[in-house]
């Protein structure tokens, strides 16, 4: 396997957490804490950028590697669950433990239930436009939730 090919499946499996033989998108999502720890230490434009990056480098490694697995979203990828959950615990960001944990539980609800226009975007293309699509606005809306429920 090519370098590139490595790096696409390790960034869409979020270091393996896409491999847990139970729930891997709450995995994913729970291996996503320490980069949102990390990140805090960053002013808002910076910590903007990043989330930004991973979702742009989150998109190009979930369609590679679906299109490599002949799949339309493979349960191992959890790079979208990332950036969602990055996403919403930036908008809970402070809003104290409690917020933290709406916002988290909002996006897991979110993303499971895929209302509306979550559900929608999960169907465009590319693959992985779609994958990343429904889980970013998963966290907007988790994030949004969790910002005006918890004060």
């Amino acid at each position: 396997m090519e370098e590139r090919a490595r790096w696409a499946r390790r960034l869409a499996t979020w270091f393996g957490c896409g491999s847990a033989p139970v729930a891997p998108g709450t995995v994913g999502s729970l291996g996503a804490i320490p980069l949102h720890l990390a990140l805090t230490a960053l002013g808002p434009g910076a910590r903007l950028a990043a989330i930004a990056g991973l979702t742009a480098l989150g998109t190009w490694s979930a369609n590679r590697v679906a299109n490599e697995l002949n799949e339309e979203d493979p349960q191992s990828i959890v790079i979208d669950e990332v950036v969602g959950t990055l996403i919403a615990l930036n908008f809970a960001r402070r809003r104290g433990l409690a917020g933290h944990v709406v916002a988290f539980a909002a996006f897991r609800a979110f993303d499971v239930i895929k209302p509306g226009l979550i559900d929608h975007a999960q169907r465009l293309k590319p693959k992985g436009v779609g994958i990343m699509a429904d889980d970013v606005l998963a966290g907007f809306a988790a994030g949004l939730l969790a910002r005006f429920l918890k004060k």
